[in-house]
Parts: structure tokens; sequence; C-alpha cells
């Protein structure tokens, strides 16, 4: 049984940092693209930032970029998400998901395995 289970989330003040973390179960972590999505109250859930297979390319959206960076360890079955200079806009729930597609995609519905989410609140 696949399992993918985020961590990190938390309340915190605009402008600080944090790193989210997802480790996976039951699937071969390495064989898998990875990427995080975000979903506010109301909204659509949207693609935040993916990793290929081995870690080589990345793809964030624009909203993030130069401030999220995802990361992975494959020795560890973990994919990170490394948030700074966080703005009220990125509250959302923090999702990580895994495709078996050899691309990165930014549309959900290329993702095959999903965590239950991480809440991420930014106060200002």
């Amino acid at each position: 049984q696949v399992q993918l289970v985020e961590s990190g989330g938390d309340l915190v003040q605009v402008g600080d940092s944090l790193r989210l973390s997802c480790a996976g179960s039951g699937l071969t972590f390495s064989g898998y693209t990875m990427g995080w999505f975000r979903q506010a109250p109301g909204k659509e859930r949207e693609f935040v930032a993916a990793i290929m297979l081995y870690g080589g390319r990345t793809r964030s959206a624009d909203s993030v970029k130069g401030r999220f960076t995802i990361f992975r360890d494959n020795a560890k079955n973990t994919v990170y998400l490394q948030m700074n200079n966080l703005k009220p806009e990125d509250t959302a729930t923090y999702y990580c998901a895994a495709s078996r597609g050899p691309a990165i995609l930014t549309s959900y519905v290329n993702y095959d395995y999903w965590g239950q989410g991480t809440q991420v609140t930014v106060s200002s």
C-alpha cells in the first residue's frame, strides 16, 4: 500500500521559513516524479513545484520562484519543500504527490498518489 505522509506545516509570520517533508512508502520512490500542490479554502488545488525521478530537473510555479525550493533524498524516500520569505497568500494545505510519468507535469490529474496534507498558515 502506497503512503505519502507530509509533515512540517505550521503557523508562521510573514517572512518566515518552513521546510515541509513528505515520506513515501510502498513504492519505488526513486521511480516517481514528486510534486507539491497546495489548496486554499474555496480555491482549486494548484501546482507548487515538482522534481524528476532522480532529482535532476525541477519546476516551480511562478508565484513561488525564488522563494521555494524542492529537493529529494531518494535514500530516505523523502521529498522536501523549502519555503522562504513566506507570504499570507502562501496559506494553504500543502499536499505531496507522486507521478509515474517521466516528465514534470503541473496538473494534479497526472499524479497517482497523494498524501493527506499539512497546513501552512502565514500570519501578517
